[in-house]
């Protein structure tokens, strides 16, 4: 069985603990909801309140160039693309991921169709990430094409079939955000190219968790969050990635004057700038933006004591030691592991279910400082076939600033939720706005 101690002594182990101290995080809280919200790194309130009161407040205008605003989204993306098997200007910040989604499906959809104009399908995981779907649902509504939903386990099989129509683009989120599932890239990848599609990669549970290699997967497109694992802020700007053999193809429908090839000659065409900058489109959000970059500086901090591959061994370790505990602690209590054991189909996150109960048992956690979060199941009425998806309690494990006496005090606090039966109360049983 394993112990308390047995937790400190991998903590006082851990060549990562160090970076805890970069964030700023309440007194005696776990904090397992980081693949919602990222914690907020210490420096970012000083960084925001001097482009406030300094570069804009004094500095004004004169900002875009003596505070160097105006290439602000291409410096981030290069630090993100270190995160993610891109190379240099290869990746920018901007918008959200919705938006950037909408930019990269379109291209997506027009080069495939010039191709090959028969190709009207948009394949994707029945269980994707909702706004992904929304966004391809009205894509798809607009330009007269076929969004199809499968199991993650039929992708496969949809792409191969000859008699399903083609499929001109498969878009898929690579950590599945209810169960931690990940995909592995190069296969799918592979698999897709073989039967003549595109794939878009939605690294929104990714990037900054797990190592993630675009380029080696041969990936076309990709998109992220930079407010989950890149801590960010809440709403913090996302980032677009396209690889370089298509970043020159098409125009991306949002073609706004920021990714204009010279957006200060204001003149009344458009002329797309070459490469990733033409995926920018409007003016940017430089406090947002600095923000973000404090939280890009401590996986800068994190490369000299091994980078994300020491983040991802963590990762593993963290997450193999709460399904452990909560294997040997809270047995019998109805709880079920929904997320893969298999390293390599495992996220950064561990995902339990309970046939009933599990939002009150999550606020009952929250309660006792240890903060993650609920997945509501599938509502009844399913088509045949379509296994529902349960009630989730997730969990989500941050290598940067988690611990595994963190793990541990987690996992007691579920025992004792459990055992005592706390989580009946009515008063964990109230639906707030956000859950």
């Amino acid at each position: 069985m394993t112990t308390l101690q047995d937790c400190q002594a991998l903590d006082a182990a851990d060549p990562l603990r160090p970076l805890r101290a970069h964030f700023t995080l309440p007194e005696g809280m776990v904090y397992l909801d980081g693949n919602s919200l990222g914690a907020m790194p210490s420096a970012a309130a000083a960084r925001v309140a001097d482009v406030v009161t300094r570069e804009w407040g004094r500095d004004l205008i004169g900002s875009w160039n003596s505070a160097s605003w105006f290439d602000l989204p291409q410096r981030l993306g290069d630090r993100v693309a270190t995160l993610v098997g891109a190379g240099q200007g290869e990746v920018v910040v901007t918008d959200s991921t919705s938006v950037n989604l909408y930019k990269v499906l379109h291209a997506a959809i027009a080069m495939a169709q010039q191709q090959d104009a028969s190709r009207r399908v948009v394949l994707s995981e029945r269980a994707n990430f909702p706004t992904d779907l929304y966004i391809a649902q009205g894509l798809c509504a607009a330009q007269g094409l076929e969004l199809r939903l499968v199991d993650a386990q039929d992708i496969p099989a949809a792409l191969a079939d000859p008699h399903a129509g083609g499929v001109a683009v498969l878009m898929l989120t690579h950590v599945n955000y209810r169960t931690g599932a990940m995909f592995d890239m190069q296969a799918t990848t592979a698999a897709a190219h073989a039967a003549g599609a595109l794939t878009i990669w939605d690294l929104a549970h990714s990037a900054g968790a797990v190592p993630v290699d675009l380029q080696g997967a041969g990936a076309d497109f990709a998109i992220g969050c930079g407010y989950k694992y890149l801590n960010g802020g809440p709403g913090a700007p996302a980032f677009v990635w396209v690889h370089p053999r298509h970043a020159d193809a098409f125009w991306q429908p949002l073609s706004g004057w920021w990714g204009h090839a010279a957006p200060f000659s204001f003149t009344p065409e458009y002329r797309p700038a070459p490469g990733i900058g033409r995926y920018l489109c409007g003016t940017q959000p430089i406090i947002s933006l600095s923000a973000l970059e404090c939280g890009l500086d401590v996986f800068r901090a994190a490369e000299p004591l091994g980078g994300m591959a020491a983040l991802r061994r963590k990762s593993l370790a963290l997450t193999d030691l709460f399904i452990t505990l909560v294997e040997e602690r809270c047995a019998g209590h109805g709880l079920a592991l929904v997320t893969p054991r298999a390293h390599t189909q495992r996220g950064s996150q561990v995902c339990l279910s309970r046939a009933d109960g599990a939002y009150a048992i999550v606020q009952a956690l929250i309660a006792r400082n240890v903060v993650g979060d609920f997945r509501a199941g599938d509502p009844p009425g399913q088509a045949d076939g379509v296994v529902p998806m349960p009630d989730i309690l997730r969990f989500g494990f941050t290598p940067l600033y988690l611990g595994f006496e963190d793990v541990w005090n987690a996992v007691e606090q579920l025992r004792q939720v459990l055992e005592s039966g706390e989580w009946q109360e009515a008063r964990f049983h109230r639906q707030n706005a956000v859950t």
